[in-house]
């Protein structure tokens, strides 16, 4: 099932990026390993997937041990302060970095640890009460905090639309947030670059490709539904 699912998957990004006239190159597809068992994870490796995404820290650093040493690690889930220590050095990307707590404790801890983390700045696009994230008018006080960082590095941006069974509700939500990482000009420090726009998820990936999406977390519509 896995591998008809992958073929489903990449056939959509295909079109997708056919439709804009993108390269495939340009999109990076996250497969969401969260409560997925490493056998299936193996599965998946096999067919040639490199980059996982995990929600929990504790549930990413017992599966990490256990799989080939070149996965990509992505925290995808809400990061608390007090797990910081303990996933900077086996992640690739931290895609959730949604408050100045949080980016102060993984630059502190990045520096006591004397390694560079990349991550990027979580949005709350779609204004969502039970989301975390900046507000998109709070990105620009951000700007002064973030040149200080030495060790923490931010990439770019992501959001987690709102769930919809029609993929083009959320169109508008990924437009404004391309239109948010064109309108920033913090590509012109040396620690903070917009080049990755973390967007799209099973229901609605192909649309955000369409509208700039440079990473895709694609679960369910790889693994199935999770029990």
């Amino acid at each position: 099932m896995l591998s008809q699912n992958l073929r489903e998957v990449e056939s959509n990004i295909n079109t997708a990026c056919e439709r804009v006239g993108r390269a495939r190159e340009s999109v990076t597809l996250i497969a969401v390993s969260k409560t997925q068992p490493v056998s299936a994870i193996e599965e998946a490796y096999a067919l040639g997937i490199r980059d996982f995404g995990e929600n929990k820290v504790k549930e990413m650093l017992g599966k990490e041990p256990q799989l080939p040493a070149d996965i990509r690690w992505h925290l995808i889930g809400h990061l608390q302060t007090n797990k910081v220590k303990s996933v900077l050095s086996n992640t690739v990307l931290i895609h959730s970095l949604d408050s100045l707590k949080l980016l102060d404790a993984v630059d502190f801890e990045a520096m006591k640890q004397k390694i560079t983390v990349e991550g990027l700045l979580e949005v709350n696009v779609a204004e969502e009460e039970s989301k975390f994230g900046f507000h998109p008018s709070e990105l620009w006080e951000l700007l002064t905090r973030l040149r200080q960082y030495k060790n923490l590095k931010i990439r770019g941006l992501m959001t987690v639309a709102p769930f919809t069974t029609n993929p083009e509700d959320n169109r508008e939500i990924f437009r404004k947030m391309k239109e948010i990482s064109i309108d920033t000009k913090w590509n012109t420090l040396d620690n903070i670059s917009m080049d990755i726009l973390s967007m799209g998820m099973t229901g609605d990936y192909s649309v955000a490709i369409e509208e700039g999406a440079t990473m895709v977390r694609v679960g369910t519509g790889l693994f199935g539904a999770r029990a």
